[in-house]
Parts: structure tokens; sequence; C-alpha cells
């Protein structure tokens, strides 16, 4: 690939990435103004744990854009592996903000809670605090939907992190709904329906943290590739018939990218030459199925037993 097509790529995936996240972006500010003014005027609780809820996805849009731009360097002298883990560093940081505010929201739900079973009254939410929550419903899903497409297709890890945060708000919307819903048709009486939501919401909102830091933290210690892709490796190794066996296979992610090492055997009476345009072969395979800026780096050894097949060719062939 020239390296004109490389760049206008990587400017295509930064302005995709760029453009859905300052589209959510405003979104985000004009949800969380909404919010708290609908909260405090119609007495919710719910509603103000919610436009919290949108400051963090405000925040996290932000977080997105400085660190893409960060992720998207080419590799230079101090960073030869390039700039991919800032992409997973912002997955880090997203994950914490959503942890933050689900604790944060569970705790103020959970006081509410306490107060009622303790003989205290909460005001009942107004129908402007519904109103809000089914318009942060509605916004959140598409922008949700909208968000989660592109990631997809450009392959962007912070992208689909702060998709499942905007999938997170519009879970939260849809917990504050019902609990406003509840405590407007059930009167006073049942208000606390409200934290109830506020705490339910916050369920869901720690939850997505804890997968995507499980994601994130996994990948910054070096965690493997799963099984199936390692096994996909081998199979395309396999495919050049000079070699016999595929050891020490090492894989990872860097950032959108991917890392593969191995060592390999070919027949111990081909010329270095030869051995160069096999090797040369087989990365370029893997480059064609995993991405062009994948890192390949592949060790070369001599047959042990010339003519006998290994095991592991016979059952990764079948």
């Amino acid at each position: 690939m020239s390296p004109i097509t490389y760049q206008t790529i990587t400017m295509s995936r930064e302005q995709r990435i760029y453009q859905v996240t300052i589209a959510g972006g405003i979104a985000n500010a004009v949800l969380l103004v909404t919010k708290f003014v609908a909260g405090i005027l119609g007495h919710s609780a719910a509603m103000i744990a919610d436009a919290v809820h949108s400051l963090s996805d405000f925040v996290t849009d932000i977080i997105v854009i400085i660190f893409i731009k960060l992720s998207n360097k080419p590799a230079d002298e101090d960073h030869n592996y390039g700039h991919g883990k800032y992409e997973t560093l912002a997955t880090s940081l997203i994950a914490l903000a959503l942890m933050i505010v689900g604790c944060m929201l569970a705790w103020n739900g959970i006081k509410d809670i306490i107060y009622v079973v303790k003989g205290g009254t909460l005001p009942s939410p107004g129908i402007i605090a519904l109103l809000a929550a089914l318009l942060s419903i509605v916004t959140k899903e598409v922008i949700f939907r909208v968000t989660k497409k592109v990631a997809d297709e450009v392959s962007s890890q912070a992208l689909e992190a702060n998709a499942w945060h905007h999938r997170s708000d519009a879970l939260s919307s849809v917990g504050t709904a019902v609990g406003i819903a509840g405590a407007i048709i059930l009167g006073e009486t049942w208000a606390v329906l409200d934290p109830i939501a506020a705490v339910v919401v916050s369920i869901f909102i720690t939850t997505a943290a804890f997968r995507l830091i499980r994601q994130a933290t996994g990948e910054l210690l070096e965690k493997s590739l799963p099984q199936e892709i390692e096994r996909e490796i081998e199979k395309i190794v396999y495919k050049d018939q000079m070699v016999e066996n595929v050891h020490n296979l090492y894989t990872r992610r860097i950032g959108n990218n991917i890392a593969i090492e191995m060592h390999l055997r070919l027949p111990g009476n081909i010329t270095l030459e030869e051995a160069h345009r096999h090797a040369t072969y087989i990365e370029q395979r893997l480059k064609t199925q995993y991405g062009e800026h994948t890192h390949v780096m592949l060790h070369i050894e001599p047959q042990k037993n010339k003519g006998i097949q290994h095991e592991s060719r016979v059952k990764n062939c079948e």
C-alpha cells in the first residue's frame, strides 16, 4: 500500500471518528443541560443522576477526540510499535469514568431509599422529568447505534467503548423513566421508586464499566489473542506447503493493530533467498488477513526430520 493511500485511509478513519464523536458530544451537551433543568424543576433525584451520567458522556467524548489523535501518530524513534496503546488508555479512562458514575448513582439512590425507610418522604417528580427521560432514551439509542456502526467499520476500541457509554446512558434513562412514571402515577407515597430506579441504573453502568476495564487491562498486560484467532494464524501459515511446523506463537494487541511472533521450520536444504521468499509470502498473507499494519516477526529454523510432517501440521490443515 502506497504512503498516499495509507494517509488517505488514516485521515478518513480519523475524520469519521471525529465526526460521530463531535455529533455525540453536541447531543450530550444539550441533554445534560435539559436533564439538569428537568431534574431540578421536576424534583427528580433519578433525573439529576441521569444528568450527571450525560456529563460523564460529554467528558468521554473529549477524551476520545484527544486520544484518537494521539493513537494515529505513526511509529517514531521512541515508539517503534506506534502509538496504538493511547486508544487502549482512552478505553480505560472511559471505563473508569463509567465506574465512578455508577458508584455515585448507587450511593445517592441508596441514601434516599434509607431515608424513606426511616420514615422520610421524597417529593413526587414532575412530568417534565419524565419527558426529559423519554427524550434521552430516543436520542441516546440513536447515537449509540450510529457510533457503534462507525466503531465496527473503522475498528476503534475507544469509539466502541464510547458507544457503549451512550447505550448505558440510554439504559439509565429507561430506568429513570420507569421510576419517575411509577412515582407520578402512584403518587407521593411511591416517590421512592425514583431512587430505586437510580440504583438499578447504576448496576447497568458498573457492569458495562467492568467489561471495558477487563478488556483494556488485558491489552495493557499483553494478553494473547483468542485461541480461535491463533488457530486461524497457524492455518494461514500452513498454506505454505514448505512449512513443517509452527511453534512459539506469541500474539498481542497494540491498539487497533495486532502483533504476531512465531518460530517456523522450513527445509534445511533451501537457500537463504528461498527462505526469505517464503517468510515474505507468509507475512503478506497475515497482513492481508489482519491489516497492513500488523506487526509480524518470523524466526526461521531448519527442519529437524526432513520429510516427516509434524503432527500439528496435519491437525491444523484438516
